[in-house]
């Protein structure tokens, strides 16, 4: 007798909904200068946190193995500006996310947008339908505005 009608295969709904609750890294909001910024240089932005993840699941008796890819990265800059991009960013000088300030302090964070892929019980792998994000700890810097001081170099 076949069962298979009475179990079938997890759809990729049912997939989904279990990569919408795999426990995803909230990556950090990296900034450079670390600390304080000047107005008038860029404050450049990435993260260092891992942007692929392994899972292996059950479902109803299934192996389930998803790979879980960070695709999208949306930076919010704390002054109502948002950046978006769909790499992780990266530090000085090859830095590709990057932005001016007025002086004040603000606090920038990052969400992360994950998409995947899936294989039941090692079989052809396929597009998980669907995306899912986490938000990363957010960092709190000061923008401090330089001023200009003539000194007498002979007193």
């Amino acid at each position: 007798m076949d069962i298979t009608a009475l179990n079938p295969p997890p759809s990729p709904g049912e997939v989904y909904r279990y990569f919408q609750t795999l426990p995803l890294p909230q990556l950090p909001t990296k900034q450079q200068p670390p600390g304080n910024a000047l107005v008038g240089l860029p404050v450049v932005f990435y993260t260092d946190g891992p942007t692929t993840q392994t899972f292996t699941v059950d479902i109803r008796g299934f192996t389930v193995d998803i790979v879980a890819t960070a695709t999208g990265f949306t930076w919010r800059t704390g002054d109502g500006t948002t950046l978006t991009s769909t790499e992780p960013g990266a530090p000085y000088p090859n830095h590709t996310v990057s932005h001016d300030y007025r002086s004040g302090t603000y606090t920038a964070s990052l969400t992360t947008t994950w998409s995947g892929t899936f294989s039941i019980d090692g079989g052809a792998s396929a597009d998980v339908p669907g995306t899912t994000t986490t938000d990363g700890p957010p960092v709190t810097f000061t923008v401090l505005q330089a001023h200009a001081v003539l000194t007498d170099p002979y007193d």
